[in-house]
């Protein structure tokens, strides 16, 4: 059957079996093929930020240098019923620390269906945004990776199905069950917080619900939903308030020019990260459900939880990069919003009109579920990457590494042998056991998810002008309490900076930890054994100071 022809049957027909139980088999399958392939020799390890979150989850608190304590929390959840089963299965807690991360995607793919079932009151549309948002690689990678936004989208969705119910249906008791959802997500990620706002903008802009705002069952969500920040404010209270000079410096505070271009590259970002066919069509939609012009209220509160998430983060570019996530929420009711657009748009104009969109949006899915199977099997991806670059040279011996996003994920099974090789070394030298440690944050973590017997590991970047981070915070350490590790011996990964060759009495020669595949260089590390530890001096010797 041809695409136009399958399109129209979806867009047009009754579907059989029910629409919900499709959505229902579909999503039991989604998440039964991530499990599989975790098990089945998984080539992508974990990301820096899964392993760093893994390393919190070892010392469990109210909240963390950079993020609230949700993904710690649910990570640990996991890895105390899973861990030993992940263990023997896949050789790593890898498995148990990345199940959050699937059923947090089905429950957001699941909040997703209801949403859009209630709002638009067609199965059609329910059924086909939730198959559009398994095609587009940025949001379908969201169920394999255990990042914060895992739990935050699923948060996020789940708080515009309770919104919707206790505003536009009318349901009293989905407030403090829009509360949770609000707690849940901040603790999550702190831009859960938008949520707030954009809910009250919609009551302002929304004469039939703007009674709403003198009503108590608003400001029960917002109390509930606040309580999460409790636990977040007393541990930042305690720690010099490092989360909020962390934030405040990604979020441009600090910058002292403005990046006139910074808009710019973020729509282009955004295009991209939407595969440009489902932006255009999430821009036609926020364009034609824009205030003034759009009655129906669920379709406002739709656009009061999509548009101003992505402007807030379009003014933020003004004065920092970001990164290509962080509206992501953006696009949860949004999509919806979007998917409706399109099918009907694409019925309002002729033949030649619906053949040429139905011609993009079938390109779009299939370029969409192609970068989602390279992206999940590098091996494959490996070919075309190299007939772009080229094979490894002196000057550029990692190639690999410029367009394949997920060489960040590769070799630190690799670099924790060749760590653990060094450790036996000084063992069987009868030293005692060394510290080890990094010059940046995301090395420590990894190394103590793959090292033998999870050792403690710790960063010493803060006196090489690198930023600050958790393993700054957990006390001893070798940064902030030199004088409880004076004269060990340190396995150290990084560079040897003037700074590092100082705070030891000797440095045995550097090792150079190479990963390749197929024969091509996807990742390096510099290791090196530093005898006699002295320390990095009081702060105001190091090369600039602290930064958040």
């Amino acid at each position: 059957m041809r695409v136009q022809a399958i399109v129209s049957t979806i867009a047009t027909r009754k579907l059989a079996p029910g629409p919900t139980a499709v959505a229902t088999v579909l999503i039991a399958a989604i998440a039964g093929l991530r499990i599989a392939y975790l098990l089945s020799s998984c080539p992508l390890e974990l990301a820096a930020d899964e392993a760093h979150y893994w390393d919190w989850s070892r010392h469990l608190d109210w909240s963390y240098y950079s993020k609230g304590p949700l993904v710690a929390w649910m990570i640990r959840a996991s890895c105390e019923l899973f861990g030993d089963l992940s263990q023997r299965l896949v050789g790593s807690p890898l498995l148990a620390i990345r199940l959050p991360a699937i059923f947090c995607q089905a429950g957001a793919l699941a909040g997703t269906y209801l949403l859009s079932l209630r709002v638009t009151r067609d199965p059609r549309v329910a059924l086909f945004t939730m198959l559009v948002l398994f095609t587009i690689p940025a949001i379908a990678a969201g169920g394999t990776v255990m990042t914060i936004d895992a739990p935050y989208c699923c948060a996020w969705v789940w708080a515009c199905v309770f919104a919707h119910a206790a505003i536009v249906e009318g349901r009293t008791r989905a407030w403090p069950a829009l509360g949770v959802a609000l707690a849940v997500g901040i603790l999550a990620k702190y831009t859960m917080l938008v949520f707030i706002p954009s809910i009250m903008m919609f009551l302002v802009f929304s004469r039939a619900h703007r009674s709403q705002l003198a009503r108590s069952g608003l400001w029960i969500a917002v109390g509930i939903g606040g309580l999460a920040a409790l636990p977040i404010l007393l541990w930042n209270a305690r720690n010099g308030w490092v989360t909020f000079r962390h934030v405040g410096t990604q979020a441009g505070t600090t910058a002292s020019q403005l990046r006139l271009l910074g808009p710019l590259r973020y729509v282009v970002e955004q295009a991209g990260l939407l595969m440009i066919f489902w932006f255009v069509a999430w821009a036609g939609a926020m364009w034609k459900h824009r205030p003034g012009r759009t009655t129906d209220a669920g379709r406002q509160l739709l656009w009061w939880t999509s548009a101003p998430m992505f402007a807030v983060f379009l003014a933020v570019t003004l004065r920092t990069p970001g990164q290509v996530n962080w509206p992501i929420t953006a696009y949860v009711g949004g999509m919806i919003l979007a998917v409706e657009w399109w099918l009907e748009h694409r019925r309002s104009y002729g033949p030649r009109y619906r053949r040429i969109t139905t011609g993009g949006f079938a390109v779009t899915c299939v370029m969409g579920l192609l970068m989602s199977l390279l992206l999940h099997v590098p091996a494959a991806a490996r070919p075309l990457i190299l007939a772009v670059t080229g094979p490894g040279s002196a000057k550029n011996p990692m190639p690999i590494r410029r367009l394949d996003p997920t060489a960040r994920l590769r070799g630190w099974r690799h670099l924790a042998a060749e760590v653990d090789a060094v450790r036996r070394e000084l063992r069987q030298a009868g030293e005692p056991e060394p510290v080890i440690a990094a010059s940046f944050w995301t090395i420590p973590g990894e190394l103590a998810v793959y090292c033998e017997g999870h050792p403690e590991t710790t960063c010493i970047g803060t006196p090489l002008a690198q930023r600050m981070s958790q393993y700054d915070l957990w006390r001893p350490n070798p940064v902030w309490d030199p004088e409880q590790f004076v004269g060990r011996t340190f396995i150290y990964v990084g560079d040897i900076s003037p700074e590092v060759a100082a705070a030891f009495e000797h440095l045995e020669p550097t090792r150079m930890v190479e990963y390749r595949e197929g024969g091509e260089g996807v990742a390096f590390w510099r290791v090196t054994v530093a005898r006699g530890f002295r320390g990095f001096g009081p702060p105001d010797v190091w090369p600039g100071s602290p930064r958040y």
